[in-house]
């Protein structure tokens, strides 16, 4: 395996070159092996933090922000706040990916830092609790101006950006298996966390690619049809969005077709040939123990 030099601020690094990705038109990408990256003491102690905030969530029997553990923390702009009901997660403006910290104008990051302190301010709780779980550098934070790098990346790793607890999957997992928030957009992957079980919000497409789709009608409306709201470009299913968003108007596939049947498949009768109509009645287990049925 090739191995190529590059110089970072902590000297010459060694990188295997994987293999490299060509085209007839003059780019190159060299897939490489990732240089081993050194964890900031701000992230180290945000993680930590982050951690014990999550175990007494679960300890109260709250509500878990994206789901049970183990969780790899995501630098999605976590505002953790304390209210009187407990700890809270909110998503700031934008978050910084640590690799983007490298082109961020700490002008711009400033914004972020006194808008998180506003946030903080509404919950008086908050530093006092984080004082307590040990997290003592978070009045600094957020009371120093960002004006240079170092303190972009101490923003950056802070609890208030980079905390955000996703499984591996919905971090950065790939499709088929899972739309991880790094590879898809957030307007869409965001419905991952909203929408009913049995919709299928990701679909494989005939050509093995994949899509995002959302209903077209209300829950219970009888109406199969499904909006494509994410594809891949340069794919059938990509440019007929994208002539669709020129046009403003909507790309919808009919209920008849195999994307809409694998949207509504747990919402069908088993080999429907078509997504309209009722939703399937399912069996339900009742307090008491007995079986009865509901519509989903």
């Amino acid at each position: 395996m090739a191995v190529d030099v590059v110089t970072t601020p902590q000297g010459p690094v060694e990188l295997e070159i994987a293999g490299t990705r060509k085209e007839n038109h003059p780019w190159e990408i060299q897939v490489v092996k990732h240089p081993k990256r050194e964890e900031s003491s701000h992230f180290r102690a945000a993680k930590k933090t982050a951690k014990k905030i999550l175990g007494e969530i679960a300890a109260d029997g709250d509500e878990l922000p994206y789901g049970a553990g183990p969780w790899e923390m995501h630098h999605g702009g976590s505002l953790w706040v304390r209210a009187d009901s407990g700890w809270r997660m909110y998503r700031a403006r934008v978050g910084i990916e640590w690799s983007a910290q490298f082109c961020a104008d700490p002008a711009k990051v400033d914004r972020l830092r006194r808008e998180a302190a506003e946030l903080v301010e509404a919950f008086p709780l908050t530093l006092d609790a984080l004082d307590a779980l040990g997290y003592k550098r978070a009045r600094a934070l957020l009371t120093t101006p960002v004006t240079d790098a170092e303190s972009v990346e101490a923003w950056t790793d802070s609890l208030f950006n980079a905390c955000v607890p996703l499984s591996r999957a919905n971090h950065s997992g790939v499709l088929p298996k899972a739309a991880g928030e790094h590879h898809y957009p957030w307007p869409i992957k965001a419905a991952d966390y909203f929408r009913y079980d049995d919709f299928q919000l990701w679909v494989t497409l005939p050509d093995g690619t994949n899509a995002g789709v959302t209903p077209v009608g209300r829950r219970g409306s009888g109406d199969g049809q499904v909006r494509i709201v994410h594809a891949r470009h340069g794919t059938p299913a990509g440019d007929a969005l994208a002539e669709a968003q020129r046009r403003r108007m909507m790309a919808v596939v009919p209920p008849d077709s195999p994307i809409a049947l694998a949207a509504f498949e747990q919402q069908i009768p088993r080999g429907a040939k078509t997504a309209s109509g009722p939703l399937r009645a399912r069996r339900r287990r009742s307090p008491d123990g007995d079986r009865g049925t509901t519509a989903r």
